[in-house]
């Protein structure tokens, strides 16, 4: 199973507010997900970012994908590192 590290859209109309979740690479945006581990909101000012760092190194260790704007947030929270070749 080829898992990947996305964003789920969830909020109101215009008031977007994303959760973190590790998926099947398969299932839609928005659909089934196998664990949640973390949120994004860009709405507020700053941007409000919270990511389990425990559980992102977990599931990247397993081999899972990241999306590419999961990786511009796990490089702002301090999960990835510049120097990291993923």
């Amino acid at each position: 199973m080829a898992t990947k590290i996305r964003l789920k859209r969830m909020g109101a109309k215009k008031a977007p507010f994303y959760r973190l979740v590790v998926a099947d690479s398969r299932s839609p945006r928005d659909g089934r997900f196998i664990e949640e581990i973390g949120y994004y909101d860009p709405t507020a000012n700053p941007s409000v970012i919270s990511v389990n760092k425990e559980r992102a190194e977990h599931w990247l260790g397993q081999g899972a994908q990241m999306s590419d704007t999961v990786k511009g947030i796990f490089y702002r929270s301090g999960v990835l590192q510049k120097s990291d070749a993923q």
